[in-house]
């Protein structure tokens, strides 16, 4: 464990817990025990009175807004299914909780995030959701170059990718958040928002 400590306005956000996404395999983690872990984070945060921020990925229908541009891997050229872009229901209902849609891999970049949460005077996020590679390393790493404490819930972050996965939680996390378990934080949380 190396996370040390909640700033006092903390903030968790979820990275693309939605239902397209929870149908994916994950490893090392699957992606429902990366639900049930954030779920209970999710709770200590609110039963604080700390944001929960769920941030949901869409596209319009005809592809329209994705990401431009020319990679050696091309996005998969097939129509999702309906409510694709939900963010799960174990997750919803909680009116103080802030939605985020995002069309890119960063929950920063073209979004409303970073106004978000310093609107609320946050200065750290805990990360949890999918993929670990993508969605949360590029949010981490956003995070960070706009000056958030970050903390990253190991074990509530999956990949469809276990290399890739390790690579990012191994790698690269260390070197622009603090990590740990999602039990790790709840008692860090326990400790400094008792």
């Amino acid at each position: 464990m190396t996370v040390t400590t909640l700033d006092p306005k903390s903030a968790l956000v979820v990275i693309d817990l939605q239902n397209g996404v929870m149908a994916v395999p994950g490893d090392p983690y699957t992606t429902g025990d990366v639900l049930a872990r954030t779920v209970d984070l999710a709770g200590a945060f609110r039963s604080r009175g700390l944001p929960v921020v769920l941030v949901r990925v869409t596209f319009a229908a005809d592809g329209s807004d994705r990401t431009p541009g020319r990679t050696d891997t091309p996005s998969p050229g097939y129509t999702p299914p309906a409510g694709w872009d939900h963010v799960v229901d174990a997750l919803t209902g909680h009116d103080q909780d802030i939605t985020v849609t995002k069309r890119n891999w960063s929950a920063f970049y073209g979004t409303d995030l970073d106004m978000q949460l310093r609107r609320r005077g946050v200065t750290q996020i805990v990360l949890t959701g999918v993929a670990t590679s993508i969605g949360v390393e590029s949010t981490a790493r956003a995070a960070h170059e706009h000056g958030y404490h970050v903390t990253v819930a190991t074990d509530a972050v999956t990949d469809s990718d276990g290399a890739a996965h390790r690579n990012s939680v191994e790698k690269i996390f260390p070197r622009i958040a603090e990590t740990g378990t999602s039990s790790d934080i709840l008692t860090v949380l326990n400790r400094t928002h008792s």
